[in-house]
């Protein structure tokens, strides 16, 4: 609401009213979805955008400025939290957090885009005019102009601590993460400073859309018929779209055919496929199968083999997903709602076992990169007990002889080696399985047993996989 019925206007100076830019104001309301709400970027764009079109108030080009503005702007908001602190004369907490957010949409304009200074400016003025009123739309003007007088190199320069000081508070300023995050990153990469700085650099990357073609059911070379589809890197089953594109678009995905699904969720379920049994292959659980991505290729897969699925999910909503995104599988499959740590199943019952448990989700910050700044370091607290059960009961769910797959889309070592390590002390009867060979031709794995992708080495999220056989 604007303040200016409160500010006397100058004698013979008429009043502008500000002039409404749709695309910046639709990044402000995604903004504040994420803010308010806890909403992921992710899931708050694309109905926004899908509004907007059928205004009319947007084409392709806009859609693309809108969503380089909200992404780009959580991805670098700890960089540009240093520098709007910088410029302002009191602390960040003090700041509302609406005025915040569109000082981060300007510094991001300013600093991480090729938008001119002045155009910069004065577009997120008038944004703040529209969703602040003018008064605060001052404020705004008076910070961003500071901002303006330096680019991003030079403002690292100013706000980083230097490197030999403090490696870890330098490389979170520089690249945007938590000083917790950098920190348990480096631990699990190992390494020097190239590496994380790889890493970090790569979390700070827009991701390629990737699909997968569900076995029996679409076909690679359908996808690659799709303007700048392009082969994935390691999947037999994916197709990249190298410059964006709107999935909901391609045929076999509006049909269930195919999904979008990270190159580094498709190998961890053809790894649990193609991992040699003893015996039958008949029964295939996915213990934790919310949303769904996974089910459906595994579905896909046992289907191929004369298999069955079960596909559990401990919340009824997103069972309810993996029933939609299994519709149609070939093969036989069943979805339930059951709390994975107290089965309702039969010990012994299956042959192959998925559990990609839930974790902090710091492998996939370049899908959501708001999740960097909600987490905190307390939350593995809170997972660690949930994470140990699921596998637990993963390892009493296989038949001996069986395989079950521990997977996260974390890298943190307290979500994957410590639990491995810790459930396999209490459970005599099991050992760890090579899983690099099952991910044929994909390089830089380690030393294995277990495997952990990286964006960075591999353009993948950073997900986990411990392959574990049951022996007794």
């Amino acid at each position: 609401m604007s303040d200016t019925s409160r500010r006397p206007r100058k004698p013979g100076k008429p009043y502008r009213r500000p002039k409404k830019d749709p695309v910046r104001v639709l990044a402000f309301e995604a903004l504040r979805a994420v803010d308010e709400r806890d909403a992921y970027a992710n899931l708050v764009l694309p109905p926004l955008l899908r509004k907007a079109r059928e205004k009319g108030d947007f084409d392709g080009r806009d859609a693309a400025l809108a969503t380089e503005l909200v992404y780009g702007t959580l991805r670098r908001q700890g960089t540009y939290d240093a520098v709007i602190a910088a410029c302002v004369d009191r602390p960040l907490r003090e700041v509302d957090p609406p005025v915040l957010d569109v000082l981060s949409l300007g510094a991001h304009q300013l600093l991480g885009t090729r938008i001119p200074t002045h155009a910069a400016v004065s577009a997120s003025v008038e944004l703040a005019r529209v969703v602040l009123g003018d008064g605060r739309a001052k404020f705004v003007n008076a910070v961003l102009r500071k901002v303006s007088q330096h680019d991003l190199d030079e403002w690292i320069e100013r706000v980083a601590p230097p490197y030999d000081d403090d490696p870890e508070d330098h490389l979170a300023v520089v690249h945007s993460h938590p000083r917790w995050v950098v920190s348990a990153l480096w631990d699990s990469l190992g390494g020097g400073r190239a590496g994380i700085e790889r890493l970090l650099e790569a979390d700070n990357e827009r991701p390629e859309v990737t699909l997968v073609a569900r076995p029996g059911r679409a076909t690679t070379e359908e996808l690659l018929d799709e303007d700048a589809a392009v082969p994935g890197r390691w999947s037999p089953y994916a197709v990249r779209l190298a410059e964006g594109g709107e999935p909901g678009a391609i045929e076999a995905v509006r049909e269930g055919r195919a999904g979008v699904q990270d190159e580094g969720s498709q190998l961890v379920a053809l790894a649990l496929a193609n991992a040699p049994l003893d015996g039958l292959d008949a029964k295939w659980l996915d213990g934790c199968a919310g949303p769904g991505g996974k089910a459906a290729l595994l579905g896909a897969l046992a289907a191929e083999r004369g298999a069955m699925l079960l596909a559990s999910e401990k919340q009824p909503h997103r069972a309810g997903l993996v029933a939609k995104a299994l519709d149609g599988n070939p093969g036989p499959y069943q979805v339930i709602a059951a709390d994975g740590t107290r089965p309702p199943w039969r010990p012994g019952s299956f042959d192959r076992v998925l559990m990609d448990v839930p974790c902090t989700g710091l492998g996939a910050l370049r899908r959501r990169p708001e999740a960097r700044w909600r987490r905190r370091p307390e939350d593995l607290d809170g997972f660690a007990p949930l994470q140990r059960g699921l596998l637990r009961t993963a390892l009493d769910s296989v038949r001996v002889g069986g395989v079950v797959g521990y997977a996260t889309c974390s890298p943190h070592l307290a979500e994957t080696r410590a639990v491995v390590d810790d459930v396999l002390k209490q459970h005599p009867g099991a050992e760890l399985i090579d899983a690099r060979p099952l991910l044929p031709g994909v390089p830089d794995l380690g030393d294995g047993p277990d495997v952990q992708l990286w964006p960075h080495l591999h353009g993948t999220d950073a997900m986990y996989l411990a392959l574990v056989r049951r022996t007794a």
